[in-house]
């Protein structure tokens, strides 16, 4: 899975990151914390721009976020508690999670979204109450993408530095990254068969 990952990253160039980064912002089973590494370590390699991967993965990364908070400002609380009630069992959320990141928003206001970004999980549900909340999107898209560079950096670095280790980690890489990918999405199936995210019923 390893060696897949980095040959589709390498032929996609930062295209193929953004597209992985925007998804990962709206399906769960794709972790940022996968991808971006995989990217830095391609590029300390020369597989790729270093530059453009970065910018593709924050491009991606802003690019989900920014649907979320749409998700959030179109919808309103009423009719966005609903769509989860219905939907959210396949994104793995439910009235908690949006209530849990409604509280945070509330609390620490645009703080949240430039934290948030770098916390897993939230970094996703964060957009939402921005959107609810009718925060300004200039703003919205300058916090985000500020948390999100860190982030998207951080990680990137990690992969980046990995390659001159290379020798020491090929042997045991691919099957730890097949096994963090196996575990991840076992972790959504579990979540999905269990029904996180439908409507209880009452009565």
């Amino acid at each position: 899975m390893f060696d897949f990952i980095t040959t589709w990253i390498a032929a996609g160039g930062a295209f193929a990151v953004a597209a992985l980064m925007f998804i990962e912002n709206v399906f769960p089973p794709i972790p940022s914390e996968l991808v971006m590494p995989l990217a830095g370590y391609n590029a300390a390699r020369g597989l790729s721009s270093p530059l453009l991967i970065f910018l593709g993965g924050v491009v991606g990364s802003v690019a989900g976020a920014w649907l979320w908070y749409e998700i959030g400002r179109r919808l309103g609380p009423e009719r966005l508690t609903e769509w989860v009630d219905r939907h959210g069992r396949w994104l793995t959320l439910d009235r908690h999670s949006i209530e849990q990141a409604l509280d945070w928003f509330d609390r620490h206001g645009a703080a949240a979204v430039f934290f948030g970004r770098m916390i897993p999980t939230i970094r996703t549900l964060i957009s939402v109450p921005a959107g609810l909340q009718g925060m300004p999107l200039g703003r919205f898209l300058i916090y985000t993408t500020a948390g999100s560079m860190i982030w998207v950096g951080a990680l990137f670095g990690a992969g980046y530095l990995l390659e001159s280790q290379y020798e020491r980690v090929q042997s045991w890489l691919n099957p730890v990254t097949n096994g963090i990918i196996v575990a991840i999405v076992g972790l959504y199936l579990w979540r999905v068969f269990r029904g996180k995210g439908r409507r209880k019923r009452t009565g």
